[in-house]
């Protein structure tokens, strides 16, 4: 055994252990920004929303609905058991098309939580 992965074994967090193999679980968000600017919302999904924030300002996506503006702030993330679950929503929110929608999410995040375990 190398002495040094020893004496730090007790710091190493396993977040699950599957028939022998490790599997890394990485937290998702679903997460909601919004442009003055044009007053428009934007829903995606991320598992770093403050990257992908900046890329969006920045215009790292040319094809994406979001280089119409560069002023866009965060108004919800929401955090996810999983990818799946975070891009269940963003896809359910997409296809309601409504602004009124969004922003009834925005000031009541429990809405997601309840689009989940219905969906299941």
């Amino acid at each position: 055994m190398c002495p040094w992965f020893d004496s730090w074994r007790h710091h190493i967090k396993i977040p699950n252990l599957c028939s022998g193999f490790f599997v890394l679980t990485i937290e998702h968000f679903l997460y909601i920004i919004h442009s003055k600017s044009i007053d428009k919302y934007y829903v995606g999904e991320s598992s770093d929303v403050k990257q992908r924030l900046v890329m969006h300002n920045e215009h790292h996506f040319k094809r994406n609905f979001t280089k119409a503006a560069s002023d866009w702030k965060l108004q919800l993330k929401y955090s996810c058991k999983s990818k799946k679950d975070a891009q269940f929503l963003e896809l359910f929110i997409k296809r309601m098309k409504s602004k009124k929608f969004i922003i009834k999410i925005i000031e009541n995040p429990a809405i997601l939580r309840d689009i989940l375990e219905k969906s299941k």
